[in-house]
């Protein structure tokens, strides 16, 4: 046996193959075409049905009879495969228009499946048998099917726009479709007025078709993504469920109550994931959940607590849940077998040429068949006029050809004219009848000028196309299910809309003990604690904690649990977990007072920055708030206003007094600008600002518990980057801090052996700068003092 082998690379084979399988997939399984809006499997399905006689108004016939004929003569795959596709073309909540008319269980919203199709029915509806008219006047061309022994059609001479009315989803190989369904009337009134106008821009177009139309109803938020899509045929439109807030029947509590769902949800799925975000806390204050959808329409639930805001719950429920989902728009379907996104003049374009090829082949059809009808009548016309000829002729003819023959020449008509006249029945011989006869010929010729005025005149074809189109509209045309929310705050849900504003107080202690509250006197703190940082805002805003290497950790106030009572609050790692190499400088809550205002850095070498509390609203739970230099810190975090004076002091005893406005402000992570000159081994230890010179001191405390105080008024206003003034005699102290207080100010002063002091202001010496150092706390040998401050509560 001879072999002839032809070598060819993997490469190539695999390539070529997989070409052919994915033109395959794309051609005859998973995209829909631009002409009937239907893919293989569906026009498949339909034809089958229409061939079965099973139409609208006649009896079902079991769903495995109809699917056995699919396969067996048309689409030769899984009975799976079939049944689904008719089942979907059966429920009114995945076809906007259903083109099957299911009799038994055809499934359900919350994703219930079908009975098997042994037990089911089905027959075409009214409006699918408008894809299938005139399928028998030579109006579409016809395939061999898959083993060549039948004819099928190449695409169904739809009057319907069934792409858009109904749309089409699909995954082919490496290509998807998902086109939304449509209004039946919106569609055919753009399609009319493309007719009239076919230069009509996308803009008056959308005049017609406002947007989507989902058989589940619900809302579309905002025009701009439709329009977007309908443009460039690709686009995302955001669903949301339509829902309404209403008093439950006792009056005492309120409950959402959702009517309509976004498009393709599974009801029941929904409901689960509702009832999992309540139980693990992401929305509170449900109290119940129950679905109450019957035969009247869709109704579930959401039983809310007492007290509780309705309203903020169902922002909360939109944005976390698929109460309101997107939905991707690709506008891809075949033209020609080839898939291509097109734009919606496009898809309408390519509708409306379809139609008037259609029309002028139903035309040319009837044209031909009435001429030929109109041939023979003539021909039976001249025979009634000749009556005795024709009989004669007969009567003497010793065959059926002799008398065709002598017909023919005799009356001086074609063949087929004398052989329908051998074949008349003599009851056309009535005198009525051959009124009718005349009458018949004259119709007949009246439609033969009309098919050719057709024909011939462009006008006249459109102007039977919009005939065509409104008759459609008036019999299937309905209202839109799908409201469009054109006011685009209603679509954004901010933070906000997902929080229940109420005024917080922040407390943070030394033992790191933070709490939150809405009310001054129910701050506490437990035993051997103090009130180290106090902050207030609301609920919508956000902490800071400034930190010694220049960053900033955020959290959110509506993240902290609110506390009460004798409450001391949780600590502060359960929220943030602080870097242990870092400690902390502050905490800020950036309210809307401290975003209009600056947020002030000051650093242990002597730098100021100065950014705007703006700068620092972010999505980042960590941000660099300054950029440092080697071995320097962050040592204060201040408000100003820009228009305060502040005060630097250093560990020698040195302050400088400059006006804010000296320093420019900059974005958060940049270097500061030179506050104070520093001197060998200094380094800056505070800073303070000042509003007014009212009762304001100075205080000094060193590290071994000598200090003093001094009026304000004793520092003169300087420039920026001066040496500024010393507040003690001597060089050989070394601050532990420099505080601005008022007279009646408290001090709290917290020691290394983790011993809290409490001392009034007033009882601190009062001296003149550069002023001596007095004992004003006495410490255990080797104690030092670490940290002090004013006590913020007063």
């Amino acid at each position: 046996m001879n072999e002839n082998i032809s070598p060819i690379s993997i490469e190539e084979k695999m390539k070529k193959s997989y070409l052919n399988y994915s033109l395959s997939v794309i051609v005859g399984r998973a995209l829909p075409d631009v002409y009937d809006g239907l893919k293989p499997v569906h026009r498949r399905i339909l034809y089958a049905a229409s061939e079965m006689g099973l139409v609208h108004n006649k009896g079902h016939k079991k769903s495995a009879r109809i699917v056995g004929e699919v396969l067996g003569k048309y689409h030769p795959h899984g009975d799976a495969a079939v049944y689904d596709a008719m089942v979907r073309m059966a429920q009114n909540f995945n076809q906007r228009y259903p083109l099957i008319d299911g009799h038994g269980n055809f499934g359900s919203i919350d994703g219930d499946s079908p009975a098997a199709m042994r037990y089911t029915e089905a027959r075409l509806t009214e409006i699918a048998e408008e894809s299938l008219k005139d399928i028998k006047s030579n109006t579409i061309n016809f395939n061999d099917n898959f083993d060549g022994t039948l004819k099928e059609p190449e695409v169904l001479p739809t009057r319907i726009p069934n792409l858009l009315i109904n749309g089409s989803s699909g995954i082919a190989v490496g290509m998807s479709t998902s086109i939304p369904p449509h209004n039946l009337i919106e569609i055919i009134d753009a399609l009319i007025h493309l007719i009239k106008q076919p230069k009509a821009k996308l803009m008056t177009l959308m005049n017609y078709i406002k947007g989507p139309d989902f058989s589940t109803g619900a809302n579309i938020l905002g025009k701009e993504e439709i329009l977007k899509a309908y443009k460039t045929g690709k686009g995302k439109i955001t669903l949301r469920a339509k829902a309404n807030i209403e008093k439950t029947a006792s009056g005492r509590k309120e409950q959402i109550i959702v009517t309509e769902i976004p498009y393709q949800l599974n009801k029941a799925k929904l409901i689960e994931e509702i009832a999992e975000l309540v139980n693990k806390g992401k929305i509170e204050n449900v109290s119940d959940l129950r679905d109450e959808t019957d035969q009247n329409g869709m109704r579930i639930v959401i039983e809310l607590k007492n007290g509780s805001d309705s309203g903020l719950i169902l922002n909360q429920l939109y944005k976390y849940s698929k109460l309101q989902t997107n939905f991707r728009i690709n506008l891809l379907a075949l033209i020609n077998n080839k898939p291509r996104v097109m734009n919606l003049k496009e898809i309408l374009t390519h509708f409306i040429e379809f139609r008037k090829n259609i029309y002028t082949r139903k035309t040319k059809f009837n044209l031909n068949k009435a001429r030929e009808k109109y041939h023979i009548l003539k021909g039976l016309k001249k025979a009634i006029d000749k009556l005795d000829m024709v009989i004669n002729i007969i009567r003497n003819s010793q065959s059926k050809k002799e008398a065709n023959t002598k017909l023919t020449e005799k009356l001086t008509i074609s063949e087929k004219q004398a052989n329908a006249i051998l074949e008349m029945r003599l009851q056309r011989l009535v005198g009525l009848e051959i009124k009718k006869l005349e009458k018949e010929i004259n119709k007949l010729k009246k439609d033969i000028n009309t098919y050719t005025e057709i024909l011939e005149n462009e006008s006249l074809l459109n102007k039977k196309i919009i005939n065509e189109m409104n008759e459609i509209k008036i019999k299937y045309g309905d209202n839109r299910k799908t409201k469009i929310i054109e006011n685009v705050d209603e679509k954004v849900i901010t933070k906000k809309d997902l929080i229940k504003k109420k005024n917080a107080i922040i407390t943070l202690s030394y033992r790191f003990n933070i709490k939150r509250t809405d009310d001054f006197t129910k701050i506490k703190t437990g035993k051997d604690d103090y009130i180290n940082y106090i902050t207030g805002g609301s609920s919508y805003d956000t902490l800071l904690f400034f930190t010694t290497a220049g960053n900033t950790f955020t959290y959110p106030v509506h993240k902290l649990p609110e506390h009460h009572g004798l409450s001391t609050g949780d600590l502060l790692n359960d929220f943030i977990q602080l870097p242990l190499k870092e400690k902390l400088i502050n905490m800020i809550c950036l309210n809307k007072n401290i975003k209009e205002n600056y947020i002030t850095i000051i650093t242990k070498q002597g730098l100021v920055k100065k950014t705007p509390g703006k700068e620092y609203e972010t999505s980042y739970t960590n941000i660099k708030s300054i950029k440092l230099h080697n071995n320097d810190k962050v040592v204060d975090v201040i408000i100003s206003n820009g228009n305060s004076e502040l005060l630097l002091g250093t560990q020698k005893g040195k302050v400088i007094r400059f006006h804010e406005e000296s320093v420019n402000a900059t974005g958060r992570n940049t270097l500061g600008s030179k506050g104070i000159k520093l001197e060998k081994n200094d380094k800056v230890i505070t800073a303070n600002k000042i509003i007014n010179n009212k009762e304001k001191y100075i205080i000094s405390l060193s590290i071994d518990g000598k200090g003093n105080r001094a009026n304000i008024k004793e520092f003169k206003l300087q420039n920026r980057y001066g040496k500024g003034n010393s507040t003690i005699l001597s060089d050989n102290y070394n601050l532990s801090r420099m505080i601005l207080a008022d007279k009646n100010d408290n001090l709290i002063i917290k020691t290394d052996n983790n011993k809290i002091h409490s001392l009034k202001i007033n009882k601190i010496p009062e001296v003149e700068i550069p002023g001596y150092m007095y004992n004003i706390l006495k410490l255990d040998k080797n104690n030092k003092i670490i940290k002090a401050s004013i006590n913020p509560i007063k």
